[in-house]
C-alpha cells in the first residue's frame, strides 16, 4: 500500500504519480514476461488533425510506453479523413498480431461523431474500454476491459486500503468515460451509489453524504469545503484552466481540512489514467495469447 504523505489540515494528498509509478513498476514485470515469450505487448494510438492538446496526451502516452517496455506506434491521419477512412484504419490495425491495444484520441476534429470508429475497433484490443461490448460486460459485472480513469480510482482506493463494501459514494458527473462506468464498477463491489448531474437539485445534499466522494463535472471549484463529509476520500478528476492555471473541480486546500484525503490537480488521477492505460493493453496481450492458446 502507498504511504499517502500528510499536508496541512487533517486530509492527506493522494499522490497520483507514486500510485502510478507503482503500477508501472507492476507492468513492467509482465510485459518482460510476455517479452521473453517473443509477444511484447503492442499498443497503436490514432490520432485525426493537428489539435495541441490531443498531440500532447498521446505523447504522454507513448512515453509511458517507452517507461514499461510496450511497443508503440502511432497513426496520425490528415484533418479532413472521414469517419469511413478513420474505420478502415482501425479494422487495418485489428487484423495486425503486433498490435495488441488500438486506441483512437478524441475529440475528432469537425464535430465528427466517433460512434462508428470506436465500435469498429476490436473489443479484445479496446484498451480504452469504450466499445458497447466492453461496457456491457462491465454492466454485467464482468470486468474485462474497462474505462481508465474510473478503474484508477478503484485500483486507487484499493491500494488505499478502502473496501468499498457498504460504503456511500457519490460522482459528480454521469459521462460514458468517467461516471456512468464507475458507477457500475463500484457497485460491482456493493457500494451505495449515488450518481449526480447538472439537473440534481441540491448537490451538496448528496455530497455531504459521501465517504468516497469522486467529481467529475468540468466545472472550475464547484466542490467546496462545506459540500464534503469529514473523513470523506476526494478524487477530483476535472481538469480546468483558470487564470492560465490547471485546477479541478474541487477547492482544493479548503477540502484538504475535512476530508480524509484529496487527489490534487494536476498530479493525482491524470497520472493513474496513464498508468492504467499501459496495464490494459497488457491485460490485452495477455488475453489474446490465451485465445490464440486455446484455439
Amino acid at each position: 500500500m502507498s504511504e499517502v504523505p500528510p499536508l496541512s489540515g487533517t486530509g492527506m494528498i493522494i499522490d497520483g504519480k507514486a500510485l502510478a509509478s507503482e503500477m508501472e513498476a507492476e507492468t513492467k514485470v509482465r510485459v518482460d514476461e510476455l517479452a521473453a515469450l517473443g509477444r511484447r505487448p503492442g499498443l497503436a494510438t490514432i490520432i485525426v488533425g493537428e489539435n495541441p492538446a490531443s498531440a500532447m496526451y498521446v505523447r504522454i502516452k507513448h512515453s509511458a510506453c517507452d517507461r514499461v517496455g510496450i511497443r508503440s506506434e502511432n497513426v496520425n491521419l490528415p484533418e479532413g479523413t472521414g469517419i469511413d477512412e478513420i474505420v478502415e484504419t482501425i479494422r487495418g490495425l485489428n487484423e495486425r498480431d503486433d498490435v495488441n491495444g488500438i486506441l483512437l484520441q478524441l475529440p475528432l476534429p469537425g464535430g465528427l461523431d466517433p460512434s462508428p470508429a470506436m465500435a469498429a475497433i476490436d473489443p479484445a484490443k479496446d484498451v480504452d474500454g469504450f466499445h458497447p461490448m466492453n461496457m456491457g460486460s462491465l454492466l454485467a459485472g464482468a470486468e474485462r476491459l474497462v474505462p481508465c480513469t474510473p478503474k484508477g480510482i478503484i485500483w486507487a482506493l484499493e491500494r488505499l486500503g478502502v473496501d468499498l463494501k457498504g460504503k456511500e459514494a457519490v460522482i459528480v458527473g454521469h459521462s460514458n468515460v468517467v461516471g456512468k462506468p464507475l458507477a457500475a464498477m463500484m457497485l460491482n463491489r456493493n457500494a451505495t451509489v449515488t450518481v449526480c448531474h447538472v439537473f440534481t437539485k441540491d448537490l451538496a445534499a448528496h455530497t455531504r453524504k459521501a465517504e468516497v466522494l469522486v467529481v467529475a463535472a468540468g466545472v472550475p471549484g464547484l466542490i467546496k469545503a462545506d459540500m464534503v463529509k469529514p473523513g470523506a476520500y476526494v478524487f477530483d478528476v476535472g481538469i480546468n484552466r483558470v487564470e492560465g492555471k490547471t485546477v479541478g473541480d474541487v477547492e482544493f486546500d479548503e477540502v484538504l481540512k475535512v476530508a480524509a484525503a484529496v487527489t490534487p490537480v494536476p498530479g493525482g488521477v491524470g497520472p493513474l489514467t496513464v498508468s492504467i492505460l499501459m496495464s490494459q493493453t497488457v491485460k490485452a496481450a495477455e488475453m489474446q495469447m490465451k485465445t490464440r492458446s486455446n484455439r
